[in-house]
């Protein structure tokens, strides 16, 4: 499917900058939380998604910083492989880090002035979830899948979900850029068109693993032998208006798609998906989705660029990696926990900066990837249960 160039480019920007019952009402949100942000590991490459493994350990996908091999052009500039994304176990309480699993594939804006890898905004391991003591990932891709190829042997690596055996084997569960590519479920849309950048997991539910497709705009299920089906497809697009500098015409409106971003399981209420939302990026207008026994409806709203969910104690966290939208300059991510009766509380509030994932551990303490979209400065802080 085609989609407009001047609409494109943005859309993708987003997606690697990342290299995104009755519905609860939109309400003021309380603040909580003043002191500083506890750093327990740092130095990380574009940290994304992160999951609490059975260990007690937190397991963090690192999206990796490109590198010097193959590259394909996309509208953030010329991006090259790198055998440089991880699976990076932390102890919490030391900060040991150990990259459990590395050279896993990376892709990176190439520095035109230096010629070295800027390394920010890489796409790559984009999350990772546990189901008992198997542990699974996504690699993300951010374009058609037929892109790959221009990326020699390293290209079929991308756009997948992948396991890690109980001895640390690592083997691809599923092509996601082949199923997009084949089926294309947001097809008919405005703007639509086939694209795949597998972005969250969830695989709790054991031989039903959730993806989200931030390119294809679905929620999918995985089988662990392979076969993939699609859940829900977010639609319809919406409309927002068009930014000045597009030069069309005073009050045009042009559509924005979805962009499904983390997902979570909870107990007895389906799945919670986080949007994103397309160019132009509106402000407070990306939603948290429930989809549940084939149904999708918005669970709560208001909200800017949302990167990520969790859900622990009855309470549903949402994560926004700005608060001014995409095209509105730096600004603080934010975090929000929605308690059972409605309530919004926030948390660490102004001192998140474009944070990425989250986690939540049995002591209720929630772990952020702070400066998520660094290829050097990527860290993992703690905000104590007490904060919220």
């Amino acid at each position: 499917m085609s989609l407009n160039p001047v609409r494109r480019r943005p859309r993708r920007d987003a997606l690697l900058a990342i290299g995104l019952g009755a519905a609860i009402a939109c309400t003021a949100t309380a603040t909580a939380g003043a002191a500083e942000l506890d750093v327990v590991a740092e130095g990380l490459s574009n940290p994304r998604g992160m999951t609490f493994g059975p260990d007690g350990r937190l397991y963090v996908a690192e999206a990796g910083k490109g590198g010097f091999g193959a590259c394909i052009q996309t509208p953030q500039g010329k991006q090259c492989y790198g055998a440089t994304g991880a699976i990076t176990r932390v102890n919490v309480r030391s900060g040991r880090m150990d990259q459990i699993v590395k050279r896993l594939p990376s892709l990176a804006v190439q520095a035109e002035t230096t010629g070295d890898p800027d390394g920010d905004s890489a796409t790559g391991p984009h999350d990772i979830s546990f189901d008992g003591d198997r542990a699974y990932f996504t690699v993300g891709l951010g374009a058609n899948p037929a892109a790959r190829a221009d990326l020699g042997p390293a290209g079929p690596k991308f756009a997948g979900l992948y396991r890690i055996g109980r001895r640390g084997k690592v083997s691809r569960v599923a092509d996601l850029g082949a199923y997009e590519a084949a089926n294309n479920p947001d097809s008919g849309q405005p703007d639509a068109m086939i694209d795949s950048n597998p972005f969250s997991v969830d695989a709790s539910a054991g031989e039903r693993i959730l993806v989200t497709d931030a390119g294809g705009n679905d929620l999918l299920r995985v089988r662990p032998d392979g076969k993939v089906t699609t859940l829900a497809v977010f639609r319809p697009f919406k409309t927002a208006l068009a930014p000045a500098f597009l030069g069309l015409p005073p009050g045009t409106k042009i559509p924005y798609q979805p962009v499904p971003t983390g997902v979570v399981r909870a107990p007895g209420q389906g799945a919670y998906v986080g949007q994103l939302t397309g160019f132009p990026f509106p402000v407070g207008e990306a939603s948290v989705y429930r989809v549940r026994r084939g149904r999708t409806t918005v669970k709560a709203g208001g909200f800017t660029n949302i990167i990520d969910v969790g859900f622990a104690g009855g309470n549903l966290y949402v994560l926004q990696i700005t608060s001014k939208g995409l095209l509105g300059g730096p600004s603080p991510g934010k975090l929000v926990k929605i308690e059972p009766d409605g309530t919004r509380v926030e948390l660490a509030a102004g001192k998140l900066m474009q944070p990425t994932g989250l986690a939540v551990s049995d002591d209720r303490d929630v772990y952020v990837g702070n400066h998520g979209t660094s290829g050097t400065d990527g860290e993992i802080v703690r905000i104590p249960a007490e904060d919220g």
